[in-house]
């Protein structure tokens, strides 16, 4: 339900307030809206005088924000730019059937984009918006219908699909594997290690599946896959990568595996959603065909295998 009405300032008098808060200036705000400076002016008093608070401090011909004031710019700037981002789907998309999904930077350049034209191929008029996201976040001050999550089955709020496990394999460069000798895991210990930020126990927990013992265990640093794959296929070091995500590297023989050895569980992939949202129809359709897109690989790997 929506609050009473005199709660409710006119998009006008937002959009005035909006624009002399981030520029600091009645003058630019003007200039940036198509109208008089007193225009402006007035439409920032008539929303002070609506709100009952007030929102600028007037300095001789300046303009500040007040401690308020600067609080309710932000709230109204993330309105208004949730407003703008609903009229250009819809203006993209007259049908409505918009997804936004928030991916993991990787999985969705390696994975996903190249397959989701089969998606849109299936579902004709529908359209998908892909949001680079690293962190969970809160869908309830979110416009995303749903994100790619990795990790544990946990999201508070938000609910789950599982989608597959990650595989992941310790990988280098040939010459680098011939270099450090590296056909056992005691080896592996021996040679420059890379390692990634937001996994940063990754090299431990392989070592302890691998009963190697170690102390501190040291190396480059990288906070994105796409970079510690490349720094690998370089010749840099060894990583510890998802499987499906290197196949073009190792199917090209850029990268092989380093040793014959046991993979600790690494985490899970998911599809997370607010719960009010699991029947929005690009949702699930969206839903359907990643688990049947995910399970026909599945197969033919499993086919490849076999033969």
């Amino acid at each position: 339900m929506l609050p009473p009405r005199r709660f409710l300032p006119s998009f006008s008098l937002l959009a005035a307030f909006e624009a002399a808060a981030r520029t600091g200036s009645v003058t630019a705000a003007a200039n940036e809206l198509g109208l008089t400076q007193s225009a402006v002016s007035r439409q920032i008093s008539a929303l002070e005088k609506q709100l009952g608070v007030a929102l600028f401090l007037r300095e001789r011909q300046t303009i500040r924000l007040t401690i308020a004031g600067d609080g309710y710019a932000r709230e109204v700037r993330e309105a208004l730019r949730r407003i703008s981002n609903a009229s250009l789907n819809l203006r993209a998309n007259p049908s409505g059937g918009t997804l936004n999904l928030a991916i993991l930077p990787f999985f969705g350049t390696r994975w996903l984009t190249p397959r989701i034209g089969r998606f849109l191929d299936a579902h004709r008029g529908m359209v998908v918006n892909l949001i680079t996201r690293l962190e969970p976040f809160d869908f309830r001050f979110d416009t995303l219908d749903a994100a790619i999550h990795f990790g544990s089955a946990r999201w508070p709020g938000a609910a789950l699909t599982f989608l597959m496990d990650e595989e992941v394999v310790p990988a280098c460069s040939p010459e680098f594997k011939a270099r450090y000798d590296l056909e056992t895991p005691a080896n592996v210990l021996k040679a420059p290690l890379l390692h990634l930020n937001t996994r940063p126990d990754a090299w431990e927990a392989w070592f302890s599946k691998n009963r190697v013992a170690f102390d501190a265990l040291h190396g480059m640093l990288f906070d994105q896959f796409m970079t510690i794959v490349e720094a690998a296929v370089a010749g840099l070091g060894a990583a510890l990568l998802p499987r499906f995500l290197i196949d073009r590297e190792l199917e090209q023989g850029l990268l092989v595996s380093v040793s014959e050895a046991e993979t600790p569980e690494s985490g899970q992939y998911f599809l997370a959603y607010p719960p009010d949202r699991a029947t929005y129809p690009p949702l699930a359709a969206f839903r359907d065909w990643i688990l049947e897109e995910i399970g026909d690989e599945k197969l033919a790997k499993g086919e490849r295998i076999g033969q």
